[in-house]
């Protein structure tokens, strides 16, 4: 009992030792961040910035709690992609501590439209080189050719179809998401256009129909709650995540940080969370996650990034799996889904 307490403030230590430079990091450079373009991600502390500045600051949430013992609030948005570039911590956390954190998807509205030109970025295909090192930063595969092939003028319509894609299944939702950013980092598809979403409902298995009736209709209001929420929560920039056990304790995390730091704050707030154990061979991940990067698979099954890529691609190469390839990484997809 004594060295897991040890562990938890070992662990809490580390979590606010980085959480601190970073906020103070934040401060400094505060004249610097209104001049920022929200698509311009800050790799340092692993944020993409909204436009818009509050003064807000994160208080207790007014969302009602839920049965599990934790509550996550992750704040983000399908076109971010430092939130893409912490898909493996949060596909881990749903392994280990799925049975008791429920994880609450929250949209932040990260491109209103172009109107906002700042920070060297006045077009879509300033943007380009930029994602792509990012996807090297990162780990993650991600195509920075789509601003100069199909840029997206806003990252409102694939917000609020999946609020629409909520209100029919929140689990298909998670998938909806996940389709919608492989669509956008890797295939280079302009995700504001409907026809790429109705594909990507369809693959999922929601409703297309009922999508396109609720994306025109109460999915509106649903993202413009969301955009109040992510206001009176003080979230300035995308990853941000709240959280909050039932007594309204709450701990943050902001931008892309290791695992180590997500997991700290979960067990400040429960240190007697049981981790749940995982069967980390590949065949059991692909149920699970039927599409992996090397990185994602990596983390999840413990192999050296460096090897994982062999393993997978020696799968692909007898016809197991599926490799998507582009030019800053690729990801593979089990083909019996």
């Amino acid at each position: 009992m004594l060295f897991k307490i040890n562990f938890i403030v070992l662990i809490t230590s580390l979590f606010c030792l980085t959480a601190c430079q970073g906020q103070s990091k934040l401060q400094n450079m505060n004249h610097e961040t209104k001049k920022s373009h929200p698509l311009i991600c800050d790799i340092e502390t692993g944020m993409c910035q909204t436009p818009e500045e509050n003064s807000h600051t994160a208080t207790q949430s007014n969302i009602k709690s839920s049965a599990k013992s934790l509550k996550l609030i992750y704040f983000t948005d399908p076109i971010c992609s430092s939130c893409w570039g912490i898909e493996p911590q949060l596909r881990k956390l749903k392994l280990e501590y799925g049975d008791a954190i429920e994880i609450e998807y929250r949209m932040g509205g990260l491109l209103p439209d172009w109107n906002y030109n700042s920070g060297g970025i006045s077009k879509p295909a300033d943007v380009a080189h930029h994602w792509d090192e990012v996807s090297i930063h990162y780990d993650m595969p991600i195509d920075g050719d789509l601003w100069l092939e199909d840029p997206l003028d806003s990252s409102y319509p694939p917000s609020i179809a999946f609020k629409a894609a909520q209100l029919q299944d929140k689990e298909k939702a998670y998938w909806f998401m996940r389709e919608i950013r492989e669509m956008v980092f890797l295939k280079k598809k302009n995700i504001a256009k409907w026809k790429h979403l109705a594909t990507a409902a369809k693959n999922v298995g929601l409703d297309v129909e009922q999508l396109k009736m609720d994306y025109e209709g109460n999915a509106k209001k649903l993202f413009e709650e969301d955009l109040h929420t992510a206001q009176s929560f003080g979230v300035r920039g995308f990853p941000t995540v709240f959280i909050q056990d039932d007594a309204g304790n709450q701990e943050m995390v902001y931008g892309a940080r290791p695992y180590a730091l997500y997991e700290a704050a979960i067990l400040t707030l429960h240190p007697d969370i049981e981790k749940s154990e995982y069967n980390k061979n590949w065949q059991t991940l692909f149920l699970k996650y039927p599409s992996l990067t090397a990185k994602e698979f990596s983390v999840l099954s413990g192999v050296p990034r460096v090897e994982s890529e062999k393993v997978l691609d020696g799968l692909s190469n007898e016809g197991t799996l599926e490799k998507l390839s582009t030019k800053n990484g690729a990801v593979w997809i089990n083909k019996k889904q």
